[in-house]
Formats: structure tokens, sequence, C-alpha cells
């Protein structure tokens, strides 16, 4: 039997919860540094208006399967108002999602271009872009809440993809706030853990440039994996 440790936040419909995430002001820092990004701006991007607000997630609310992220990028979703969109770690994950038949673009360029996501939900921990990357624990707590409704009313959910070790680790904390877990979940590419909701975590290398371009991750694993949850479901 799953016991849940703590009370979790009152549901909200879609449409209400992202208003709430676009209105939200709860992290100061977040704020700050989002408007930061979106006056200096990026050299190749200088003459465009950037969205500097927290970002929602987005997709088929019927979603049968979540890929999860940390936050969103500085000149990605932070300019385009879009998760993984604009820049080059979404441009590798649409080729792979497209490949699949899970979208029907193969690259995203900007919140109007058309693409649609067939049972697939895409979201971020965190709305807001961190500076260096790197959250504060309050800044994840405050966010919590947000995630948890998305996981909520996701009730078709049956599987959680995680792109890197740090989207894995909080979603692991996440769940280890709000269930009894006495398993060890290791981040290991590909591997499926049973969660006590009855999801299946599986983690997955970030499609970052880095992880791209040294072969740690390439379109044949990624593909794979997404093969692998997809006969999951």
């Amino acid at each position: 039997m799953t016991l849940i440790k703590n009370k979790l936040s009152i549901k909200s419909s879609f449409p209400d919860l992202n208003q709430k995430i676009l209105k939200c002001k709860k992290c100061p820092r977040l704020i700050r540094f989002s408007k930061k990004i979106s006056i200096t701006k990026r050299k190749q991007n200088i003459t465009e208006t950037y969205w500097g607000k927290p970002v929602a997630g987005f997709g088929d609310i019927n979603a049968k399967l979540m890929i999860l992220g940390l936050a969103p990028a500085a000149h990605g979703g932070t300019r385009t108002g879009r998760v993984f969109t604009g820049d080059k770690s979404g441009d590798f994950l649409f080729r792979c999602l497209h490949k699949v038949g899970i979208s029907n673009l193969s690259s995203s360029t900007h919140i109007k271009d058309g693409l649609k996501l067939n049972s697939v939900y895409i979201t971020n921990i965190l709305k807001c872009v961190p500076p260096g990357d790197r959250p504060l624990n309050k800044e994840l707590y405050n966010c919590s809440n947000y995630f948890n409704n998305e996981i909520q009313n996701l009730r078709n959910l049956e599987v959680i993809i995680c792109l890197g070790k740090i989207a894995f680790d909080n979603c692991v904390k996440f769940y280890k706030k709000n269930f009894i877990i006495n398993k060890k979940m290791i981040f290991k590419h590909a591997a499926k853990y049973r969660l006590p909701d009855g999801k299946t975590l599986i983690p997955c290398y970030h499609p970052s440039p880095r992880n791209v371009n040294t072969k740690v991750i390439d379109i044949k694993k990624m593909t794979s994996l997404l093969k692998i949850a997809l006969k999951m479901l």
C-alpha cells in the first residue's frame, strides 16, 4: 500500500494552472534573472522580443508519456515562451520525436510554428531559468506544486522520461516527499523504475550540445529509448 507523506496541492485545470505559472513571482531571483536575459539578449537574437516569464509545459493533455527537463533554456524557452523551443537541445529532441511519430514537425523554432505532439506532454521541474542552471532548494520547492498539478491533470500518464541527472534527481526527490519509497533510484540511461503511483520513471541522457557532440547521446540512442517507452504505454 502506498503511503502519502505530504498533502498534495489542490488540482487546477491546465488553463488555470498555466495562468498561475505565467503570473508566478514566488522566486524573485529567478524573475530578475529572466528579465535580465530578456534585456541583454543574445547577439543572434538581439532584434527579438524575449518571452522573459515563467514557461509552462505543453503538449497533449491526454498524454500517456511525459518528457521532463530541469528548466527552460536562457535563450530557448525563456526567449520563445515554450519549453525546448528555439535551442539546440530542443532541435535534437524534436528531431527524435518526429522520427518516432510523436511530433508532427522535426524542429521547434517558435511558439506559433504549428508544432503538435501526440500522447506526449513536455515540461520542466522548474518553470524559470536559474542562474548557472543551479536552482535553489527553495525555488524547486516553490515550483513543486505546479509539477504536482501537471501530474494530476495528466490522468492517463504512465511513463515519465527525465532528461538529465538533475531533472531525474529532483523528480525522485519530489516523489520521496509525497510517498514512501524504500528502493534506491540511481541515474542510469534507459533504466526503469516503478513509482509508488504506478507510473514508470526512465532516466535519459540530456540532449545538450555537449552530450550530442561527444556522442553520449545520439539519435539512435534517443529514438530507441522513446520506442521502448511507447511500447510500455
